[in-house]
């Protein structure tokens, strides 16, 4: 079986980057929300900070299972500095798509030669896809059911 180690080494490194700057982007927002719906957005944002932690720590457990030497950066931490909650929630779109490409990638790289790896891959990407359905709903207009499309500049 050709199965390229260090690849999905550099992958779930990538992974791990990402789902760490998700903690530090997620934690910061909860810390900027304010207005009426505060509180069950903030416990919204509050579970996924916890949830990436949970995620890096599982990316980094397996590279160390494939021999690898688990990263110690952080993934981008871009921001508009506007925090109007329409604002956070397209921020939090574009990071939860950044890193469900990351997980189809590794998939991509196990399919076939790992089963770990791509059952890992799979049971991540069914998450993340949720996560982004629950942000595309939140930018929805209320009334409107047509699924929420970034605008291109």
């Amino acid at each position: 079986m050709d199965f390229d180690k260090d690849k999905a080494i550099a992958l779930l490194n990538k992974i791990m980057e990402l789902e760490l700057a998700g903690v530090v982007r997620y934690t910061h927002y909860s810390l900027m929300v304010f207005g009426y719906n505060r509180i069950p957005v903030v416990e919204w944002l509050k579970e996924q900070a916890e949830e990436g932690l949970l995620h890096a720590h599982k990316a980094g457990e397996l590279v160390t299972l494939l021999g690898g030497y688990p990263s110690l950066a952080i993934g981008p931490l871009l921001e508009t500095h506007v925090h109007d909650i329409g604002d956070i929630l397209r921020e939090s779109l574009a990071h939860e798509t950044q890193s469900l490409t990351a997980y189809y990638a590794l998939l991509e790289l196990a399919q076939g030669k790992s089963v770990l790896l791509e059952d890992y891959a799979r049971g991540l990407i069914v998450e993340e896809e949720m996560h982004v359905d629950q942000v595309n709903k939140m930018l929805r207009r209320t009334g409107k059911i047509d699924v929420y499309v970034t605008s291109k500049s």
